[in-house]
């Protein structure tokens, strides 16, 4: 039985939530305090599903959140999911992801007023007002080479990791561009790239130009200005932030790219909040749930 059947919350309620964001590579979760002092983040985990069934990652990852958090499961007001959270069977219920973003990035940097969510498959800048409402959005297209996911199929090429190529993009002293938006063909410029002779760090460096790029138009032609929050899975890549800072610059861009420590956990974090919130309109309500499903 959801708790939303058996209790009603009030603004001096203190309500604890579980946000869960499953995407295409990676699952995040999040456990939250929502009271009259604000909300806190307890504690807050992203574990990479490899292929397995993204069900019972989320279940795992969700349990040991819960345990860092020091929080049993029949406490939660809300579980809420994002992304393609939707097959969650425990969900109270399901939110949208640039709702959910927006929300974490407000959380993260009050002062932020766009977000730029890079993903494994694909990459949005969503706009927001100082509520976290969404007052529009642009998406990368369908071409892979805007995505997480080519800049692993490229970590593969080269031989390193997704934790290194930040640092050693770093150390780039004369990036090389690829010439190409194209997957498929950006991946032929690097394997001419390595023929040539070019370092590693130069390659990574010319990359993250490219998709830094393509992500700072995405910004600019929604209107974005102001502080501008690198969340998803990429935001942990150091290298990629500072060429969007760099590329920022360039452009004259009216704000700033900025990033944080749990960047990553933003739309679990947003989906949580928004579950707090929901929770308090349906208790106050009266309406009862028929199970979990919101």
């Amino acid at each position: 039985m959801s708790p939303l059947e058996t209790m009603k919350y009030t603004v001096a309620d203190t309500l604890l939530t579980t946000g869960i964001d499953v995407g295409s590579s990676a699952i995040k979760v999040a456990v939250m305090s929502d009271g009259p002092a604000g909300q806190k983040l307890l504690s807050g985990s992203s574990e990479r599903i490899r292929r397995r069934d993204p069900g019972h990652v989320a279940r795992g990852l969700f349990e040991e959140s819960l345990r860092q958090a020091g929080v049993a499961e029949h406490d939660l007001a809300y579980v809420a999911t994002t992304g393609e959270g939707e097959g969650v069977e425990w969900r109270t219920g399901h939110f949208y992801g640039m709702t959910t973003h927006a929300r974490g990035a407000l959380f993260l940097d009050p002062e932020a007023r766009a977000a730029i969510d890079i993903g494994a498959l694909h990459a949005r800048a969503i706009l927001m007002d100082p509520r976290g409402k969404v007052l529009g959005y642009r998406m990368t297209s369908q071409c892979a080479s805007g995505s997480g996911q080519f800049l692993e199929n490229i970590c593969r090429y080269l031989g390193v990791t997704l934790e290194e190529i930040g640092p050693l993009s770093l150390k780039a002293d004369a990036p090389e561009k690829c010439s190409s938006i194209c997957a498929v063909l950006a991946e032929t410029d690097v394997i001419n790239m390595v023929s040539r002779g070019i370092s590693t760090s130069n390659i990574l460096k010319g990359i993250h130009e490219s998709m830094g790029g393509r992500y700072l138009r995405l910004l600019q032609s929604g209107g974005a200005t102001g502080v501008m929050m690198v969340t998803g899975g990429l935001a942990a890549d150091v290298g990629l932030v500072a060429a969007m800072r760099e590329g920022a610059v360039e452009a004259k861009m009216a704000g700033e790219i900025r990033t944080h420590p749990q960047s990553v956990l933003a739309g679990a974090i947003g989906a949580a909040i928004w579950g707090a919130f929901r929770a308090r309109r349906v208790a106050a309500s009266g309406v009862l749930l028929g199970g979990r499903g919101a």
